[in-house]
């Protein structure tokens, strides 16, 4: 029976370093300071309300940038390189846990689980699970990163809306967070349970529904979004309700509404419709079957500044003040957040391998385009990048600012990091930084024009005044490409026999 039809049927560790916040002349206009964000500042293992430090956070990538070019990571023969501040990295994750660790009662489990897809760099992965921070995936290949990186079973949650038989089998052997994206799904989880129960944390994922936000592409509780259970739909709800009553062992349930332009009201309404649901369900049980909430992730990033806006600690009170239930602790909880985490402590530096002019505009052709920052090429009205100018040397760059186009390598006129942006003239032999490209930039590659992936970089002070560098990824190399493209496979088609050819 058709499940849709079938729905009507059913009866009712630590922190180091300094937070910092910067403009790059030209982002909010020709060199214009933001000041006065409220974000979050680490003070040994507590976060406040503090303002922020302009200009830490840009230092720090400014020494990093020179360092590269003089240790020779970045420069003619390596024209592209991806760079990670580890001291960035290790504050947000401390600022999310104290965040929430504020307004949990004592005692309260939290699993805060980095979403793979962000980033799925294994040494970044294994970084975070130092920190604290456990790992969502949503695909095999992302479970076997976090495999990689050393995630236990404990610390990782499977959510996909795709997940196949094989992926179900392995995740619940392994003892891995399962949520339900449907009731077909649910069928193969209840085949399994029957055949070989596990100890896996089971739940569903619903959709509230509550709406989407500026980026439609992203807005995952919209009336028709492809994610969970929609539970407006006629029936749904009543559907989920008995799921739990026929099903001792589900003991979670998850929803997902916040992204990139989501606003922050949505997500707690988001938050609070799934909460209610959970109450429903264990007040018809008459016991706490539901025992963990998983509010899934998504606060918005601010990519117009260094400022980090909004912050853990808005977020969390804002979600205790709509919820206050979630919190007192008959609840455990998990965060799914990921562009939060990552995206203001990555940089992606591109040479300028030739200056030109068309039309009387400048154009900066670089080395980073749409092979790297595919959103920002093919929709940047969604996803503007900030650039910054440094010189040949990799020190910023002075001088009168002037519109300019910021092109890539890629061989079609629209692959463009940034157009008709004002920045000190960019030269020949000059380097040009997409800025906030931590999350879904660099770690994404595309292969337009079989363009090879760039190097990826951890860097933080080397203790006597320097940066010290670690390799994240290796720069892709030829033979890579050729590999990836049926190098082995040269002959294949040739040896097919043509119609009428013996």
């Amino acid at each position: 029976m058709n499940r849709a039809s079938q729905y009507v049927r059913e009866p009712a560790p630590g922190a180091r370093g300094c937070l910092s916040g910067y403009v790059v002349p030209g982002a909010r206009g020709p060199g214009r300071r933001h000041t006065g964000d409220v974000v979050d500042r680490v003070k040994g293992d507590r976060v406040e309300d503090g303002r922020t430090s302009e200009g830490e956070r840009a230092a720090r990538r400014d020494e990093a940038v020179r360092a590269a070019v003089e240790q020779g990571l970045l420069g003619a023969d390596t024209p592209i390189i991806g760079l990670l501040d580890v001291g960035g990295i290790r504050e947000s994750a401390a600022q999310l846990r104290a965040a929430f660790d504020a307004v949990t009662a004592p005692g309260t489990p939290v699993l805060h689980a980095f979403a793979v897809k962000a980033t799925p760099l294994v040494p970044v992965l294994r970084l975070l699970h130092e920190e604290g921070v456990g790992a969502e995936v949503a695909s095999p290949g992302e479970l076997a990163l976090a495999r990689a990186a050393g995630l236990p079973p404990s610390r990782t949650v499977l959510d996909s809306p795709a997940k196949t038989a094989a992926e179900l089998r392995e995740a619940l052997a392994l003892g891995i967070a399962v949520n339900a994206d449907n009731p077909q799904e649910l069928d193969r989880i209840d085949a399994l349970m029957r055949s070989a129960p596990s100890r896996s944390p089971l739940g569903i994922r619903v959709n509230p529904q509550v709406g989407g936000g500026s980026i439609e592409a992203l807005s995952t509780a919209t009336a028709t979004s492809k994610f969970g259970v929609a539970l407006r739909d006629e029936g749904a709800r009543q559907w989920v309700v008995r799921a739990y009553l026929d099903r001792p062992w589900l003991s979670r349930l998850h929803a997902h509404t916040g992204s990139q332009g989501i606003p922050l009201s949505l997500m707690a309404q988001g938050v609070a419709e799934t909460y209610a649901l959970a109450e429903e369900i264990n007040n018809l049980l008459g016991r706490q079957q539901i025992d963990t909430i998983d509010i899934g992730g998504g606060l918005p990033v601010n990519f117009a500044s260094d400022a980090t806006a909004p912050t853990y600690a808005q977020y969390a009170r804002l979600l205790s003040e709509a919820v206050p239930g979630l919190f007192d602790g008959r609840y455990g909880l998990v965060t799914e957040f990921g562009r939060s985490l990552l995206a203001k402590h990555g940089t992606m530096v591109a040479r300028v391998e030739y200056a030109k002019s068309a039309g009387g505009r400048p154009v900066a052709v670089t080395h980073a385009g749409v092979q790297v920052a595919t959103r920002t090429v093919y929709a940047p009205g969604s996803w503007p990048l900030r650039i910054a100018a440094y010189d040949a040397k990799g020190r910023p760059k002075s001088g009168t600012e002037v519109l300019q186009d910021i092109a890539g390598p890629a061989c079609f006129a629209g692959d463009l990091l940034a157009e008709a942006r004002a920045l000190p003239l960019l030269e020949q032999g000059d380097h040009a930084a997409a800025l906030d490209t931590g999350a879904y930039y660099f770690a994404h590659h595309y292969g337009y024009n079989s363009l090879a992936r760039p190097g990826v970089y951890g860097f933080a002070p080397d203790g006597s005044g320097g940066v010290a560098f670690a390799t994240v990824r290796e720069p892709q190399r030829l033979d890579e490409i050729v590999a990836e493209s049926g190098g082995a496979h040269a002959s294949a088609l040739t040896t097919l026999a043509a119609p009428g050819r013996p």
